[in-house]
């Protein structure tokens, strides 16, 4: 697993570890890739005792609806974005070349988990989530100390689309706008995403930089087709400076 470098619990996981069978080996934590639900079922315990408690796995809508979790639940509604600031809560946006995006806010103690692929870029799930923190902040405060963690995915070298794609997700996000390294149009999300960030005011922006398609240690639905998910997952702690009851343990 791979620290998030966040101020409070918060990492990103990768295949190692876990209890499914190829071509989901081993720590897949998705439903809805055909793996054996037992093993995915264990999976989900080992990433929630990773995290010191019952995490909630976000179910992708590939959009910008949030939804606010205020206690742990198996079956959350499709949104891609989780937010929480409730002490105790975890919250885990799953992706397998899309990007799991972590965001935290000291002041309010608000934290989320963000699922942004390319439809979610262009339609403005990255706004969306920063939206959703700076109502939790008192009127007219911008997103200065917001802090974000982009994790692994698919890079601009790898993520090839067509060039009508390219240009469409270009004319929001020019920054996006790459190519291969065999010189076909492709997409840079991790990048455009860290743009957005920063022009929203967030800060700082710690970028992963490992390719989801390129590194084995992760899943990549380019690279295999049938494969599993992985995670990144964040723990809401409170505002700084108060204290939090250590949650319960995430296995029972």
């Amino acid at each position: 697993m791979l620290d998030a470098g966040l101020p409070v619990r918060a990492f990103f996981t990768d295949r190692r570890g876990g209890h499914s069978a190829a071509p989901y080996d081993t720590l897949n934590v998705a439903l809805h890739v055909d793996d054996d639900p037992d093993a995915v079922a264990h999976n989900r315990v080992v990433v929630s005792e990773a995290a010191g408690a019952l995490v909630t796995f976000l179910e992708a809508d590939h959009g910008i609806t949030v939804a606010r979790i205020d206690e742990p639940t198996p079956r959350p509604p499709k949104a891609d974005v989780l937010l929480t600031t409730t002490p105790g809560i975890a919250l885990a946006a799953i992706a397998a070349d899309c990007v799991p995006l972590l965001l935290n806010d000291p002041q309010t103690g608000a934290v989320a988990a963000v699922h942004s692929g390319r439809e979610g870029l262009y339609r403005g799930v990255v706004d969306s989530a920063i939206a959703a923190m700076l109502d939790l902040r008192p009127s007219g405060a911008g997103a200065a100390g917001i802090r974000a963690a982009i994790g692994p995915a698919i890079c601009g070298a790898c993520y090839e689309v067509p060039e009508n794609l390219r240009a469409r997700v270009g004319r929001r996000h020019p920054v996006a706008v790459a190519s291969t390294s065999w010189g076909t149009p492709s997409l840079d999300i991790p990048r455009a995403i860290e743009t957005r960030l920063t022009e929203l005011g967030v800060g700082p922006v710690l970028r992963h930089r490992h390719c989801t398609f390129e590194d084995t240690r992760w899943f990549s639905h380019r690279r295999d087709a049938r494969t599993g998910r992985h995670a990144g997952v964040i723990v809401c702690e409170g505002p700084v400076g108060v204290s939090v009851p250590a949650p319960e343990d995430a296995a029972t």
